[in-house]
């Protein structure tokens, strides 16, 4: 038996993430992007092997942090492209990147341009810091979920900032190089920077490649990245930032010493170990993803109302459309079916893009939790 086949809800349930442990027992977790899984055999012996020797001093490393050089092997090994060096920063996490590189790039007042539906905390972020929030909307087409480029420019006047999540979330597209040259086009022409969310890069399923946004334009893209995602470490909390743009490095450069805080030793071990040594682990992951998402968009299919729902290109998540449908109040699905899902409505605050009859689904779980998960949802349909 693979450590996928089966879950342990009782575990899930007495630990303290919030996926499960925020929900009525007899609620099924499917929202937030954790997976139900346990984490890779290398990444629990370096945490374990961490403890065993009471490390957890101030942290130290002779020459450069293990997580950049971890970070910049992987994406030229796996990536194909390679990073500036000297020129990548460890973080707690991506919301973190994004609030510091608002902070650096843009003024109150400047448009920040993002796809929309998108990361509710991204849309919290630029709001809060009053930046302006300039949607560039998802289209659902009968292939697929794309997005136009018509007037592109004109459209991202008054902008500092891009924000790219790629691969999308929630809607799973991977973009094509075909589809970013425009975006990297734009960004020269009207003298952007770029922050590309590549969080779920390693969870691209074939035969969907992931075209890193710096190979097209490297100086004008801040890549960031974690191993959170694909090898379920959300909490250990580490991230890293590649800092193309000069004038942004320039900026960082000049902040307080401890202005960026400092990850922890754990999240350090955990990551390097994750990016260097979890890969059999990460494969083996990928063909249940891979069965999984076909199991929900065979669900999906059979149903008699169209959720125009397109099988996710990366990640383990699912964005349906209920508008369709007797649930078309999504709200409703947590007290009728008793599994929560992520609101869409979320995904597009303050914008006006309405994504309030669409949810995110999250299968990354055990083929027969999943399989309850949407047996719930289609009796709560009928």
């Amino acid at each position: 038996m693979t450590p996928f086949e089966t879950v342990d809800h009782d575990r899930l349930r007495s630990g303290h993430g919030v996926k499960w442990g925020s929900l009525p027992r007899d609620v099924l977790g499917a929202w937030v992007a954790d997976m139900d899984f346990g984490v890779p055999p290398a990444v629990r012996a370096s945490v374990v092997d961490l403890a065993e020797r009471e490390d957890f001093g101030y942290p130290f490393w002779r020459g450069q942090d293990p997580v950049v050089t971890a970070f910049e092997e992987r994406m030229a090994d796996r990536h194909g492209w390679s990073p500036i060096p000297d020129r990548t920063r460890v973080f707690t996490d991506l919301i973190q990147v994004l609030q510091v590189v608002i902070e650096h790039t843009t003024a109150p007042g400047d448009g920040i341009a993002l796809h929309v539906p998108t990361y509710p905390p991204f849309l919290a972020s630029i709001a809060r810091s009053g930046r302006r929030i300039v949607p560039l909307p998802m289209r659902w087409t009968p292939s697929g979920w794309d997005f136009s480029t018509d007037a592109l420019a004109d459209r991202l006047q008054g902008c500092k900032l891009l924000v790219l999540v790629n691969p999308h979330n929630p809607t799973g597209r991977v973009f094509t190089r075909a589809e970013l040259a425009p975006l990297a086009d734009v960004a020269e022409e009207l003298d952007l920077v770029v922050l590309a969310d590549e969080i779920h890069a390693d969870l691209a399923h074939a035969p969907h490649r992931h075209v890193p946004f710096a190979a097209l334009a490297p100086h004008r893209t801040v890549t960031a990245t974690s191993a959170t995602k694909a090898f379920n470490i959300a909490g250990l909390r580490c991230a890293v930032a590649h800092v193309g743009p000069d004038r942004t490095w320039d900026a960082l450069s000049r902040a307080p010493l401890d202005y960026f805080g400092t990850p922890s030793t754990v999240s350090r071990v955990a990551t390097v170990a994750a990016w260097r040594d979890a890969q059999p682990w990460l494969d083996e992951l990928s063909k249940v993803l891979r069965h999984n998402r076909s199991t929900v968009e065979r669900w999906a299919s059979e149903l008699p109302w169209d959720l125009r729902h397109h099988a996710p290109e990366a990640s383990y998540l699912s964005w349906f459309d209920f508008a369709d449908t007797p649930l078309r109040d999504v709200t409703r699905l947590e007290r009728e079916a008793r599994v929560k899902l992520s609101e869409g409505a979320e995904f597009a605050s303050f914008t006006d893009v309405d994504t309030s009859t669409f949810a995110r689904l999250n299968f990354a779980t055990s083929p027969s939790t999943l399989a309850e998960i949407l047996d719930r949802i289609g009796g709560a349909l009928t």
